[in-house]
C-alpha cells in the first residue's frame, strides 16, 4: 500500500504543476473526417498491399509469425534510412499484422521525463510505441526507455534527502518501434537494445509505378502505363515523393487538357515544375553547376556549398546529398564533394580528362 501511495505522489510530482496540465487532462483524441483520408486512405495496411522493400517484408513476417504462435510480443525494432521510405507506415502494418494497437509520438515531443513515463504507463499488454527520429531523443528520456525496454520496469525516485526511495513500477510487454534518418546518431546502449534492425532501401523505377498504380486507384486518379512511367523516374527512388507528383500532375492534367494523364501530360507537369528527368530540381542542379564551374569539379567543403547556394548545411546533408550519392552524380571524399564523370554527363558537360589518362 505504501509502494500506490508513493507511486500516486510521483505521478502528482512529476508533473510540475498541476494546474498546468488541468487544461491538457480535458483534451480527449477524436477521430476527424481528415484521419479517415488522404494518407490514412492510400497508406496500405498489410504486407499484400506495401510495395517495396521485399526481404525486409519477408524477415518481418517470419518474425510476426513466429511471436503469434509463442503468443508473445514482437521484439524491439529500429528502422532506418532516407525520409519518405516508409518506414512510420510499415509500423502501422506490422501492427495490423500483429493485431494490436499502436500509439505514434516523435521524439522532439518528449521534452520532459513525465512525457515518456505518461506514454509508458498508458500502454497495454501487446501494444506497439513507434517514436520517430528517434535519434532526436533527450537524455532523460533515453535513460527511462532502457529498464522499460529490457526488463519492462520504470525507475523512479520519490521523497527528498534521506527520505528518497527508489521504486520499480512495472509497465506492460509492449514493442518498441524506432525510425530515424540517422542511425549513427543513436547511442550505442540504445541501438544495441533493439532486437531487430533493418535499413529501407530506395525504390526500382518498377517498384514506383506500382506504388502510383495502386495509389491512383485510391485517389480515383486516371493515368496511363506511360504517365506513371514518367512519374517513377522522376521521383528519386521514394513514395512520398512519388505521391506528391502525381497529385500535382492530376492538377495539372486536370486544369490544361480536362482530360486523363499519359506520358505527355506527366513529362510536361514535372517539367513546369522543374523536375528532370532523373528527379533533380533546381537545387540540385545548381549544387552540381556550382561545383563543376567555380571549384572545377571539386573537391569542395559542405560548408562552402551551403554558403554560396544560401543554403542551410542540414539542408544540403540530409535533402540533397542522399540521393545525388545514391545516384552517383557526386563523390564524398576526404577533402569535400567531388562531381562524378556521371554527374558532367547529365549536366551535358564534358568530363575532365582523367590524371591517369596523360601518360596513355
Amino acid at each position: 500500500m505504501a509502494h500506490i501511495q508513493d507511486y500516486k505522489q510521483i505521478m502528482i510530482i512529476s508533473s510540475d504543476d498541476n494546474k498546468n496540465v488541468e487544461s491538457s487532462n480535458q483534451l480527449e483524441a477524436k477521430e476527424t473526417d481528415f484521419d479517415k483520408t488522404f494518407e490514412c486512405s492510400i497508406r496500405p495496411k498489410t504486407f499484400s498491399d506495401y510495395i517495396g522493400q521485399t526481404e525486409l517484408k519477408e524477415t518481418l513476417s517470419i518474425s510476426i509469425e513466429s511471436a503469434k504462435k509463442r503468443e508473445q510480443s514482437i521484439d524491439h525494432m529500429l528502422f532506418y534510412g532516407p525520409p519518405g521510405l516508409g518506414k512510420t507506415t510499415l509500423a502501422g502494418v506490422i501492427a495490423n499484422e500483429m493485431g494490436v494497437n499502436i500509439k505514434i509520438t516523435s521524439a522532439p515531443a518528449l521534452e520532459r521525463p513525465r512525457d515518456i513515463i505518461g506514454i509508458l504507463m498508458s500502454l497495454k499488454a501487446g501494444e506497439i510505441l513507434f517514436i520517430d527520429e528517434i535519434h532526436r531523443l533527450n537524455k532523460v528520456a533515453e535513460e527511462i526507455l532502457y529498464p522499460a525496454m529490457e526488463d519492462f520496469f520504470i525507475d523512479m525516485m520519490t521523497g527528498k534527502s534521506q527520505a528518497t526511495k527508489n521504486l520499480r513500477i512495472p509497465v506492460p510487454k509492449f514493442t518498441l518501434i524506432g525510425a530515424t534518418t540517422k542511425a549513427g546518431s543513436l547511442s550505442g546502449p540504445l541501438r544495441d537494445r533493439f532486437g531487430i534492425i533493418h535499413r529501407l532501401e530506395f525504390y526500382t523505377i518498377k517498384e514506383l509505378m506500382d506504388v502510383l498504380s495502386r495509389t491512383s486507384k485510391l485517389l480515383d486518379i486516371k493515368i496511363d502505363k506511360d504517365g506513371l512511367n514518367a512519374i517513377a523516374r522522376r521521383s528519386r527512388g521514394t513514395p512520398r515523393i512519388a505521391n506528391r507528383l502525381i497529385k500535382r500532375v492530376r492538377d495539372y492534367a486536370l486544369v490544361r487538357y480536362n482530360s486523363d494523364i499519359n506520358g505527355q501530360i506527366a513529362n510536361e507537369a514535372l517539367d513546369l515544375l522543374k523536375i528532370d528527368n532523373v528527379g533533380l530540381n533546381p537545387t540540385d542542379r545548381n549544387l552540381l553547376k556550382l561545383i563543376i564551374e567555380k571549384y572545377d569539379g571539386g573537391p569542395v567543403g559542405i560548408e562552402t556549398i551551403a554558403a554560396a547556394l544560401c543554403e542551410d548545411v542540414k539542408t544540403i546533408e540530409d535533402v540533397c546529398e542522399p540521393y545525388l550519392l545514391q545516384a552517383g552524380l557526386i563523390l564524398r571524399t576526404p577533402r569535400g564533394r567531388k562531381v562524378s564523370p556521371e554527374g558532367y554527363r547529365l549536366l551535358g558537360i564534358t568530363p575532365p580528362i582523367m590524371q591517369g589518362n596523360l601518360f596513355e
